[in-house]
C-alpha cells in the first residue's frame, strides 16, 4: 500500500490521543475498558479490510462518484449530505477540543474566539487545495513533528516515573464486561481508513493489501491503544485517574527533559501535537468540503466568470465552530463527543450494505458501446 494510506490511519489514530479518546476510555477505567479496547482491535481491523479492499477494487474512484453511477438521486444526495456533516463534527470535535487547551495551558489570557479564528484560518483554507496536495501536506507536516512526538513516547515509557505496577492493576480488570462507550471510543481511531471515501482518488495506481499490511495496521493500533490508556495510568496511578480532563497532559507535565533547551515536555509535546490537530482536522474538513461540493455542484457556483462555489461554506463552518466553542464546556464537549462515538459504531459497519449493493450494480453494468 502507499504510505499516504497509512498516513489516513496514523493521523486518526494519533489525534486522539490527547483528545477525547483518553478521557473516555479512563473514565470507565474499572468498568470494561481493557475488554473494550480488545474488542474493539477485532471490530476494528476488520472494518479497516473491509473498506480497503473495497476501494482497491475501483482505483481512483471516490464514494460519491460510485454511488452517483449506482444509486438513485434520491438517496444518494441525502446520503452524501449526511457524510459531509459527519466529517465536519469529526474536524470540529478535535478543533474545540484545541482550542480548550490552548486556553488552558498556553494562553490563558487571549479570547476564545481569538484562538479559535486562528486555528480555523490556519486549516480552512487548506482544505480547499486539492486532494494530493492536501496528502503532501500532510507528509510534510508529519516529518517534521513525528520524530519528536515519539521521542517523547520513549521517555515515557523510559521515565523511571512510570509505575508497571499501576498497570498491571489496569490488566487485572480484564475480566470485567466490555463497556459500550470505551468499545465506540476506541473503534473510532480505525476510522481513519473512511476517508478513502474520498482519498481514494488519489490512489489510481495497483495497490496490495494482504497478510503484511493487515498485521502493520495491527501493530500500529495496538500500540496506539496500550500507550494511549496504560501510560497516563502509569505515571498517574490507578485510583482517581478518571477525574483528569486530559490525562496525556498531567503525564507529560511529568517527563522531564535533561540538558534540553526547554526542560517541560508538556509545552513542547503541546506544540509539535498541534500540528498533528491541524492534519486531522485538514482531513476531515477537506473531505466535508468535497462531500459538500458533490451535492451542491459548488464548482458551477460563479460571479462575473470567477468560481465562488468552494468558499460558500467557509463562513459556515467557521461561524458553527466559533459559536459551539463559545457556547460548550469540556464536560458538555465530553458528554457529546462520546455520544458521536456510540452513534459511529452503527454507521460505519452498515455502510458495508452500501458497498455490497454497489459492488453488484457495478458488476451488473452495462458497458456502453465505443462510437
Amino acid at each position: 500500500m502507499s504510505r499516504f494510506y497509512y498516513y489516513l490511519i496514523i493521523i486518526n489514530m494519533m489525534a486522539n490521543i490527547i483528545a477525547s479518546v483518553p478521557a473516555i476510555l479512563l473514565h470507565y477505567h474499572k468498568e470494561g475498558t481493557v475488554i473494550s479496547m480488545i474488542l474493539s482491535i477485532g471490530a476494528g481491523v476488520v472494518l479497516v479490510t473491509i473498506y480497503t479492499r473495497f476501494f482497491l477494487s475501483y482505483p481512483g474512484k471516490t464514494l460519491p462518484e460510485l454511488l452517483e453511477k449506482t444509486t438513485s438521486k434520491w438517496f444518494y444526495l441525502p446520503f452524501v449530505f449526511a457524510l459531509a456533516v459527519l466529517w465536519f463534527i469529526a474536524g470540529l470535535i478535535t478543533l474545540i477540543t484545541f482550542t480548550f487547551l490552548l486556553i488552558r495551558y498556553l494562553s490563558p489570557e487571549m479570547p476564545i474566539v481569538q484562538i479559535c479564528l486562528t486555528l480555523i484560518l490556519a486549516v480552512i483554507f487548506g482544505a480547499l487545495m486539492k486532494t494530493d496536495r492536501v496528502l503532501y501536506t500532510v507528509e510534510m507536516i508529519l516529518i517534521i513533528t513525528s520524530p519528536l512526538i515519539l521521542f517523547i513516547f520513549y521517555k515515557a515509557y523510559s521515565s523511571p516515573s512510570l509505575n508497571w505496577d499501576f498497570v498491571m492493576e489496569a490488566v487485572l480488570y480484564i475480566n470485567q464486561l466490555p463497556n459500550w462507550h470505551s468499545f465506540s471510543a476506541c473503534f473510532f481511531l480505525f476510522l481513519g481508513a473512511a476517508n478513502l471515501f474520498i482519498f481514494n482518488r488519489y490512489f489510481t495506481d495497483k495497490q496490495t493489501f494482504g497478510f503484511k499490511q493487515i498485521m502493520v495496521i495491527i501493530f500500529i493500533c495496538v500500540s496506539t491503544l496500550f500507550t494511549t490508556y496504560f501510560v497516563p495510568i502509569g505515571f498517574n496511578g490507578f485510583e482517581g485517574i478518571n477525574e483528569l480532563v486530559y490525562p496525556w497532559i498531567s503525564t507529560t507535565d511529568s517527563i522531564k527533559m535533561d540538558y534540553f533547551i526547554i526542560e517541560r515536555v508538556l509545552f513542547m509535546f503541546l506544540l509539535f501535537y498541534l500540528g498533528i490537530a491541524f492534519l486531522s482536522i485538514l482531513i476531515h474538513w477537506h473531505a466535508s468540503m468535497e462531500f459538500l461540493k458533490f451535492v451542491f455542484k459548488l464548482e458551477k457556483i460563479k460571479f462575473k466568470n470567477i468560481s465562488i462555489g468552494k468558499f460558500l461554506p467557509l463562513p459556515i463552518f467557521t461561524a458553527i465552530s466559533i459559536f459551539l466553542a463559545k457556547e460548550l464546556t469540556e464536560y458538555q464537549l465530553f458528554r457529546y463527543t462520546s455520544y458521536f462515538y456510540d452513534a459511529l459504531v452503527f454507521i460505519f459497519p452498515s455502510m458495508i450494505l452500501v458497498f455490497m449493493y454497489i459492488k453488484r450494480r457495478m458488476k451488473n453494468e452495462i458497458p456502453t458501446s465505443k462510437n
